[in-house]
């Protein structure tokens, strides 16, 4: 993948939460090869036997390994071709076809502030990445919440992969306040000063119901750099383009169930230590059938004509825009269908006798227990789309 990265030093005050950056590589991946926890994960996946009866000489092969691959990594984009290298590998092993739409409207000479829907950690921007990178693009900054980089190892992976922090665990209202202001003033700086586009999703956590919508805090947040502007005039030179992503099959459909069942009958759902770690495995290597990604148009002006006044009315187009991009598989049809109730919302036309075995397939692998939840999930973005879920 042909990406490049400025060498220009980010200002100080954004070091806390920036990407890695090129002189930064070589130490990083140093630190890597020599974190105990890191070994111990890579370890575990590429050497299971190994690690479990001789640990200590399964993470001396792991390390060594690891040096051997990164050896002559020296730029994040030298980082970014062995990330394009793995993607490639995922989508043949794991997709039977990824489909873009909407990126040859966009300008090469603009940077944009991607907002998209939220279904995979890790997943979602890799595969923006990928289809930027098929029109001749560079790669994206990606917003990562630090609810997910609790491992020094996590932060240094995602750093190196052009991520950079979203705050969620500061704990006085006074410091969120602050972090959001830094997080929006670099959001600014990436766009205006360094050109550089940014992907970040319309929402806090993933769409785990599969009920796309965006949090009008979102855009706050992004808007608080420009302090008392005009929001109209602040949204469109922001460069906002919405972003649809939809998955055939989700690989941790069956983990969103069981959360989901757990929070309607007990309330609460208390994730376990590297759930989200196991999470990112899971949508890596799962089968995913196609993805379908689509660029919408940038928002300058509302439907009717006029500027944005609230966060609301540009959460409401993104919306708009998302649901009408997102693309419907047999999965969301064949879901619907068997839960009933909106027959009416039911296409069947294009769905085949292999589609449907795969889908009988798929559930029959689900506990029968959870696929009221399993179901719901495919089901939702059709009745989202059809505006039938209320807020």
């Amino acid at each position: 993948m042909n990406v490049t990265m400025t060498t220009t030093s980010t200002p100080d005050r954004f070091d806390s939460l920036r990407p890695y950056r090129d002189d930064e590589v070589v130490a990083v991946l140093d630190r890597l090869a020599h974190d105990r926890e890191f070994l111990n994960l890579v370890g575990r996946y590429r050497l299971p036997r190994l690690m479990k009866h001789l640990p200590c000489f399964a993470r001396f092969l792991t390390r060594q390994g690891l040096q051997k691959r990164m050896k002559g990594t020296l730029t994040i984009a030298d980082f970014q071709q062995h990330i394009a290298d793995y993607m490639n590998d995922m989508i043949a092993k794991t997709v039977t076809r990824f489909e873009t739409e909407g990126a040859a409207h966009l300008d090469p000479d603009n940077a944009y502030l991607f907002i998209g829907n939220h279904r995979d950690i890790s997943l979602d921007p890799a595969f923006l990445n990928l289809a930027l990178h098929h029109s001749g693009r560079d790669t994206v900054r990606i917003a990562i919440g630090d609810n997910l980089l609790k491992r020094p190892f996590a932060s240094d992976l995602m750093r190196l992969n052009k991520s950079f922090i979203v705050p969620r665990s500061s704990s006085g209202k006074r410091e969120m306040l602050q972090a959001f202001r830094l997080l929006s003033d670099y959001i600014a700086h990436s766009l205006r000063d360094e050109k550089h586009s940014i992907w970040i999703a319309q929402r806090q956590g993933r769409a785990k119901d599969g009920i796309d919508r965006t949090e009008p805090g979102i855009i706050k947040m992004i808007c608080m750099s420009q302090g008392k502007q005009p929001l109209g005039g602040t949204i469109k030179a922001l460069n906002i383009v919405p972003v649809s992503i939809s998955y055939e099959y989700d690989p941790c459909a069956l983990m969103k169930a069981r959360e989901l069942q757990a929070l309607e009958t007990d309330g609460s759902y208390e994730k376990q230590s590297m759930e989200d770690m196991q999470s990112i495995a899971a949508g890596i290597t799962g089968q995913k059938g196609r993805v379908s990604l689509h660029f919408g148009t940038p928002l300058s002006v509302r439907p009717d004509g006029y500027p944005f006044e609230t966060a609301e009315e540009v959460a409401a187009e993104i919306d708009r825009q998302v649901l009408e991009g997102y693309t419907l598989f047999p999965p969301h049809m064949l879901a619907l269908k068997m839960l009933g109730g909106h027959d009416e919302l039911v296409d069947e036309t294009a769905i085949t006798e292999d589609d449907r075995q795969r889908f009988n397939a798929a559930l029959a692998e689900v506990p029968e227990d959870l696929r009221p939840w399993w179901l719901q999930q495919y089901a939702n973005p059709v009745l989202n789309r059809a505006g039938l879920i209320e807020e």
